[in-house]
């Protein structure tokens, strides 16, 4: 290759050409011949003459410009030219590539397995045996050189995997079948150190050179260094930039989208990678949501970090108080503060205390209850690590024997202290500031705010020590003491306005959130946190392939608790596990480390080997497209041309997007034909398919409506303005489309198309748009009109067959359109947008590919009556959709005819 600057040119003999630029020059320039100049006295004869398509003598030096420009362009694309080519390979007598396979090598993995490819065959074409070393962990055997199409057919097959990169020991053995003379090495890395990869750069650059090729885009990992309601992340990248961290899940209607945007904190460096924290500051209910945060504009396992229990909102236990409440109205009572208080940070349950200890909370609240057992279910509860939260009240404050009631940080004593009455020992008392270090540090504390009635402990050596809120006059207001794992807490006042306004007041609801969340952190990171979990066997329900996308997982074995701490692998990939009601997510991010290449040659262009020969080319063809706008110019009258060419070079990418049009569509919009939705379900498409062709048969043969063959619809791609009537069977794991794909939707809704959306359950949930769950999921999202179950006089049940049953391979079932009060004549034509059923119409309508019937309906004559009525009720569907509301119309006849004889009378 030959350089010049930059740029490398592959084919440099071709060069040569430009050498006749010059000699064309002089000959474009010598066309046409110069005129003889003649004198001839009659031609004064012609003087004031004009020729109306005169010739011009020479040709225009900027039209010859632009000749010479194009024919330079062409001379320069067939020579090859390369922008920055990288460095010339070095020889050798065989090459070995290298490349990084972990889930850190996912960005710029298309490019680097391209260029391995071509080297490979390169090499190859060469006579050189070549092999191929993955880092992925997932094989020690000896390196085998091949010079055949086993090689490139192993690379193009190869993906990087979801956990991070690792090398095979460097031994003897891994060179055994190494051949003789010089090895060549290419290394595709991602710029991070891996294990095992320093020992082998050591023994490759012993046995020849090695050249290093770092992926364009920057290695970048994503890992959780915190937990709970409030949990931290950390991103590291080789790069300088800082991308927002993406917070994905589903919205309340259940569609999964960005639920909010997260940006990196300030920037540290550590072993060449450049390290940002991200505060996770969402609220309780909206991090409750979040299924996985993830790099934007990264396709990485490594950057991607799942959510399991240690994101989700703590579940709080209210054990309910029955009857015995003082107050006497609900909205007065303990429990119903302590609702208003918790919901926003926590899962509330409320129940007996039983059903509260079946059901595994965080946290279990009681307001003014005694008698507990010490030993009983509830005491083994907290010791394990629950977190009971108690209120003192009236019925603590009687116990006769508060002095001996377990299940209590402190000691207290009977009767209570009452301030603020007739007999009380002074005013109410406000709180005190609470400590900096402990569980309320930093919360301000009302003005308004007073205590008027609380449960005093007993004096002891450690009050101080458990008490983490006092009153000013030094009385602990709330006490915490440990129970094995768990934590017991008292609040020495009630939790309703009684005896304070504390829980009049947002400090109540932060206090107690700081509380819930402390409890929901511990428990989620003991059940949910690999390295903590003590034991248990797992199994994966969905995994991540290198990219970060997210699958079922097919075949899981189960894995040990040992195997699933040491972080993901070939034999634990990274994804979501499970066992029992516990849900962890093994994630591949984490600590990198920048490589360094000693002995090793590092290309550093960034764009390498970019070819310039396409570009030439459209430079010529825009210089001989501009030649001939000029030679039509001089010619005069050629404006029109010029316009026309002008025109259709503008038009050119329209014409392009028009051959990307799926054919079907086209067929579609050419010929009537019907579409369904594609529903990811073989089975279902399927009958979907056989449905519609069977009842486009039935059309062609009753009907002058002759359809073609059905179209399958990809929501997510298709052009729904070229379809008029879409059918949508509803599927229980068909997956929610993108919110892309409900505009262009309710576009087409809009537009005047329909849908029919057929759930095929004989109705047992009520079709109606309340009723089935599957339905709401994936039709929720639609601008729907208010419905109502088809009227008896409605235009589908007359508008070809007079019908008063709209049945399918079910009957009975009701079908609903939309309501007559939310319609009007002008839209759509009066059609209704959209119809729902669940009578299984494809089913009654399919036939296979001989005309025969492929589900059986009913029984008998019966069953063929109703297939009979199911085929009526689709050519009613069609001739409803094709032709509007023409037939109500006919009831306005008589109406519109007497009023014309009444305006011709007039």
């Amino acid at each position: 290759m030959m350089m010049l600057g930059p740029i490398g040119f592959g084919a440099p003999l071709v060069l040569a050409a430009l050498a006749v630029l010059p000699l064309l020059w002089w000959l474009l320039r010598a066309l046409p011949p110069v005129p003889t100049r003649i004198r001839f006295p009659g031609t004064a004869l012609l003087a004031g003459l004009r020729d109306p398509e005169p010739i011009a003598r020479r040709t225009p030096w900027w039209l010859l410009l632009l000749r010479m420009i194009a024919v330079a362009a062409v001379i320069l694309a067939f020579a090859q030219p390369v922008w920055r080519p990288p460095p010339p390979q070095q020889e050798g007598d065989a090459l070995l590539i290298v490349m990084d396979a972990g889930a850190t090598a996912a960005p710029g993995w298309n490019a680097a397995r391209n260029r391995a490819v071509r080297a490979a065959e390169t090499a190859i074409a060469a006579g050189r045996p070549v092999s191929v070393l993955l880092a992925d962990g997932q094989g020690d055997a000896p390196l085998i050189f091949a010079a055949d199409g086993s090689v490139a057919a192993t690379l193009r097959a190869a993906q990087p995997q979801p956990w991070p990169g690792r090398y095979p020991v460097a031994d003897a053995e891994m060179f055994a079948d190494l051949p003789d003379g010089v090895l060549r090495t290419i290394w595709f890395s991602d710029g991070l150190d891996h294990p095992n990869r320093a020992a082998w750069l050591a023994a490759l650059t012993g046995a020849g050179p090695v050249e290093v090729i770092p992926q364009a885009i920057p290695a970048t990992s994503l890992s959780m260094i915190g937990d709970g309601p409030q949990p931290v992340l950390e991103l590291a990248t080789t790069g300088e930039q800082a991308p927002d961290i993406l917070a994905l899940g589903p919205d309340p209607q259940g569609i999964p989208r960005e639920l909010a945007r997260l940006s990196p904190g300030p920037p540290r460096r550590e072993g060449g990678v450049t390290i940002r924290p991200v505060q996770v500051d969402l609220p309780p209910e909206l991090l409750g949501r979040v299924t996985r945060f993830a790099v934007d504009g990264v396709e990485s396992a490594a950057a991607l970090v799942l959510g399991d229990d240690r994101l989700r909102r703590p579940v709080v236990a209210l054990i309910s108080e029955g009857r015995a409440t003082s107050e006497g109205q609900a909205l007065l009572s303990p429990a119903h503060y302590l609702r208003s208080a918790l919901a926003g940070s926590a899962r509330l349950i409320e129940t007996g205390l039983t059903d509260a200890l079946s059901a595994g909370p965080d946290v279990i609240v009681m307001m003014d209850r005694v008698g507990l057992e010490p030993d009983g279910p509830l005491a083994d509860w907290v010791a394990e690590g629950g977190l009971l939260i108690r209120f003192a009240g009236p019925r603590m404050a009687a116990a006769p024997d508060l002095v001996m009631e377990p299940l209590l940080p402190v000691r207290l004593r009977p009767g209570g202290r009452d301030m603020g009455g007739a007999l009380s020992w002074g005013a109410p008392r406000p709180i005190a500031p609470f400590d900096a270090d402990g569980p309320f540090g930093g919360l301000t504390i009302p003005e308004d705010v007073t205590v008027r009635a609380q449960l005093m402990a007993e004096p002891s050596p450690d009050l101080a020590e458990r008490s983490i809120a006092a009153l000013s006059d030094g009385t602990p207001l709330v006490t915490r003491a440990g129970m094995g794992e768990g934590r017991l807490v008292l609040f020495h006042s009630t939790a309703n306005a009684d005896w304070s306004t504390l829980p009049l007041s947002g400090l109540f609801v932060e206090m107690l959130d700081r509380l819930v969340s402390s409890a929901g952190t511990r428990a989620a990171a003991a059940e949910a946190d690999p390295a903590q979990a003590q034991d248990g066997i797992w199994t994966a329900t969905e995994i991540l392939d290198g990219f970060g996308r997210l699958r079922d997982a097919s075949d899981p074995a189960p894995v040990p608790q040992a195997a699933l701490a040491e972080g993901p692998g070939p034999d634990v990939p990274a994804g979501l596990y499970a066992s029992g009601e516990r849900l962890v997510a093994l994630n591949a991010g984490g600590p990198i480390t920048e490589a360094s290449w000693p002995g090793a040659t590092v290309e550093t262009s960034s764009t390498p080997g970019l070819p310039l020969a396409g570009w030439l080319l459209l430079a010529a063809t825009l210089a001989l497209v501009a030649d001939l706008a000029g030679a039509m110019v001089l010619r005069r009258g050629g404006a029109g041309g010029v316009t026309a060419a002008l025109l259709l070079v503008l038009f050119m990418p329209d014409l392009s997007r028009a051959q990307e049009i799926d054919p079907d569509l086209m067929r579609a919009a050419n010929a009537f034909a019907m579409g369904y939705v594609l529903t990811g379900d073989a089975g279902l498409d399927e009958t979907s398919r056989q449905g519609l062709s069977g009842l486009s048969h039935t059309l062609t043969a009753r009907t002058t409506v002759e359809p073609t063959s059905p179209v399958a619809v990809d929501l997510e791609t298709a052009d729904l303005t070229l379809l008029t009537f879409l059918y949508w069977p509803i599927g229980s794991d068909q997956p929610v489309p993108s919110a892309q794909a409900y505009l262009r939707l309710n576009r087409y809704l809009r537009g005047g198309g329909m849908i029919l959306f057929d759930t095929g359950d004989a109705d047992l949930a009520g079709t109606g748009p309340d009723n089935s769950a599957d339905l709401r999921r994936l039709a929720g999202p639609l601008d729907m009109p208010p419905l109502q179950p088809v009227p008896d006089d409605h235009v589908l049940t007359r508008s070809f067959y007079l019908l008063d049953d709209l049945p399918g391979r079910y009957a009975g079932g009701e079908v609903w359109v939309e309501a007559s009060s939310a319609r009007d004549g002008t839209v759509n034509d009066g059609v209704s947008p959209v119809v729902i059923g669940g009578n299984g119409w494809a089913e009654a309508w399919a036939v296979d590919d001989r005309g025969l019937p492929v589900f059986a309906v009913g029984t008998g004559m019966d069953g063929e009556r109703q297939r009979e009525i199911a085929h009526r009720f689709g050519v009613n569907l069609i001739m409803y959709v094709l032709t509007g509301n023409y037939k109500s119309d006919q009831i306005h006849v008589p109406a519109l005819l007497e009023r014309l004889r009444q305006e011709e009378g007039g």
